[in-house]
């Protein structure tokens, strides 16, 4: 569990008494109790509150709000205040300003304006993170500790410059090195002295979004923006430890945000937190997918849901209602996904500044009666209900997906061939697939050991590191079933061509080459047409985006594209090597397709879904010792009815057994515990 001293699914939220008069704190206080809230995020952007200026630090305030917070029974999660700096440091050191990619500075204002490797900015942020943990180390409400808030953003000041040369110095250690690894003598881009580099903006190398004449450059810079944002996270983690050596400490990341590589980051959080805020049309398949790849930060360890919307998010251009029981299914498919908390941002309503529109359980009205903190209450009873049950069990999965960040950044600074390659959707189409069948599924890295898993898929797998086919190779030749596609094995970390035809290192495994890739208009497709009927798959499918033209060295080919010159050249092979198999899929296909893909490899390494899938129906599954529980939740307007068969189970929040046949009303959910 994350906290022995709460041993419980946490359930709360962002909150900010300090923004209110005392009597409305007590009042809150009274409404928490009802909804069953026992933990709340205080201070997180109170940084001039608490350190009017360079030398004075005034904690009243928060001292009076814990001790109450106490009294009450609730407990904290104890944010630095440190994602917005305050005016007078602005003002007095304007180094801590960040400068755009447009090269302009930034004056005070916003929130994550601050340039991550200002000398200020790493003082400041790492005094006043020390200073909390020396005043509240022993604080008896004090549960965990959140450093900052939703790092993003880049810099591209003279700091950040030096910096740069600094991480390339150590990264490269020559110049030599470094301009063998950027193809520097494309373009006349030879380098002799380091202060020669210059950060990839619009002033430079880059313009717009993903444009940039050198990859090599723009990636680098990615990489040290990452790990500059993470180290300043680490100062404050470190001042931290010091005092509170026994307490976890986060910070709330958002699923697939581009610009941070939260496989790195995870490896300095005690546990990974996240903000989950889908839109209504947000396809279910890709909220679970981002859940699981929470979960995989850490290999499967719990992860905490730290924000979602109980209701409306004011950032949307249509700040649409959670529909009656949306709030609490998505909810719940957290938890199903390897959540041990559900928190909220925020429990009361703001009143002023571009966050008053923004849900929350205690709304503008000030009281219990509306739906949403009904809703909100009825959650936090039946939370209270699992918690014996379902707290640090694990999500177990048999298949996983490889997701990798830097690999994503370099399929999108790709300067070709196709601007309508995004990685997160051709990840996404397999997840899927996989979800429809309700086959539970990893998202792993690229650092992730293979060996637990039957089945891997990675797809547009563009990058291949220092050593990654290796452990590819002994992960097919072991038994497994390997999977990759399209635009895969082409570059090494430092985007540079592999030579000798693509996919590159892939290619023994694979028994295959691409000698061209074609890449298809939005309104053009091609067709994958089968060789012979296979399991679930016969005829031909739609196909698109990019097709590879391939020649098999060894593989066997299940099907041929359908038209155009290419027409009868391979499109999806598989090549046995040693006890296992490598797939390659040529090109991106129709949903149809990839169930129906997705499904026949499952069968063949015994992989069973719990029950049969039914159409906007998700299922997952938590195990801890020998306990199972499974959840079925409804993503439908309207009741399904559920054949389970011979599955003998106790419904969790009922206590009834549950029967061959059920029904399942309209954004229901059901948690069994299976017998």
């Amino acid at each position: 569990m994350i906290n022995e001293k709460l041993p419980k699914i946490w359930y709360g939220g962002d909150y900010n008494p300090e923004q209110w008069d005392k009597p409305v704190m007590e009042e809150d206080l009274r409404m928490f109790k009802l909804a069953g809230i026992d933990v709340a995020t205080l201070n997180v952007f109170s940084w001039a509150l608490s350190q009017p200026d360079e030398d004075n630090y005034d904690f009243q305030w928060l001292d009076e709000i814990m001790d109450r917070l106490h009294e009450s029974g609730t407990y904290v999660c104890l944010a630095t205040s440190t994602g917005a700096h305050p005016a007078w440091m602005a003002k007095k050191y304007p180094d801590v300003l960040r400068v755009d990619f447009e090269g302009r500075k930034r004056k005070f204002g916003g929130r994550h304006n601050s340039c991550p490797n200002s000398p200020t900015y790493r003082k400041y942020s790492a005094l006043i993170a020390e200073k909390l943990a020396e005043r509240y180390k022993d604080h008896p409400a004090l549960l965990i500790w959140h450093i900052s808030n939703e790092y993003g953003g880049y810099c591209y000041c003279d700091h950040c410059a030096d910096a740069f040369r600094g991480w390339l110095k150590e990264r490269y250690a020559t110049l030599d090195t470094l301009n063998k690894a950027w193809n520097t003598r494309f373009w006349g881009h030879t380098f002799y002295e380091w202060d020669e580099i210059v950060p990839p903006n619009a002033l430079s190398e880059e313009w717009g979004t993903d444009n940039t004449n050198f990859q090599g450059i723009s990636l680098d810079y990615r990489r040290f923006m990452s790990d500059s944002l993470l180290d300043c996270y680490k100062l404050e983690y470190e001042a931290i430890k010091k005092h509170t050596p026994h307490l976890p400490i986060t910070t709330n990341l958002m699923g697939t945000y581009k610009p941070l590589d939260y496989f790195q980051w995870a490896k300095y959080m005690d546990v990974v937190s996240w903000d989950n805020y889908p839109s209504l049309n947000t396809p279910v398949s890709l909220t679970a997918m981002t859940h699981d790849l929470m979960r995989g930060l850490k290999q499967g360890q719990p992860f905490m849901l730290m924000e979602q919307t109980p209701s409306q998010q004011n950032w949307q251009p249509y700040n649409s209602l959670k529909r009656p029981g949306v709030m609490k299914l998505w909810s719940y498919q957290a938890v199903a996904r390897g959540a041990d908390t559900v928190m909220f941002f925020q429990l009361r309503r703001s009143v002023g500044a571009c966050e008053k529109y923004h849900g929350a359980v205690i709304e503008h009205v000030g009281h219990e009666n509306t739906r949403v903190f009904r809703e909100c209450a009825e959650l936090g009873a039946e939370l209270q209900l699992l918690s014996d049950s379902l707290l640090d069990s694990r999500v177990q999965a048999r298949v996983a997906i490889v997701y990798d960040w830097e690999n994503r950044w370099a399929v999108e600074l790709s300067s070709g061939p196709t601007v309508a390659l995004k990685y997160v959707d051709e990840v996404h189409k397999y997840y899927d697939a996989l979800f429809q069948q309700n086959i539970q599924a990893d998202l792993i890295g690229t650092d992730t050991d293979l060996s637990g898993y039957d089945i891997v898929i990675a797809p547009v797998l563009y990058m291949v590191k220092k050593g990654y086919a290796k452990r590819v190779e002994d992960f097919v030749r072991s038994g497994g079933t390997f999977l990759t596609t399209f635009f895969s094995g082409i570059v090494n970390e430092n985007d540079i061509v592999t030579l000798g035809g693509y996919p590159g290192e892939l290619r023994n495994v694979l028994g295959i080459w691409a000698e061209e890739i074609d890449a298809l208009f939005p309104d053009q497709s091609n067709q994958i047409v089968m060789s012979e009927p296979w399991g679930e798959l016969s005829g031909d499918y739609s196909c698109g985006l990019l097709c590879d033209l391939i020649h098999t060295e060894g593989a066997q080919v299940k099907a041929v594209y359908g038209s155009d010159f290419y027409q009868g050249m391979p499109v999806l092979t598989v090549n046995q090597y040693g006890s296992g198999q490598a797939w390659y899929v040529a090109s991106s296909p129709e949903p149809s397709f990839l169930q129906g893909f997705i499904s026949n490899l499952c069968r063949d390494k015994g992989i069973v879904a719990p029950i049969a899938p039914i159409p906007g129906v998700e299922i997952s599954q938590r195990i801890k010792d020998d306990r199972s529980f499974l959840f079925i939740l409804n993503h439908n307007d309207s009741s399904v009815n559920l054949e389970l068969g011979n599955l003998r189970a106790i419904d969790l929040l009922t206590g009834q057994s549950i029967s061959s046949s059920e029904s399942l009303s309209a954004k229901g959910v059901l948690v069994l515990e299976i017998k």
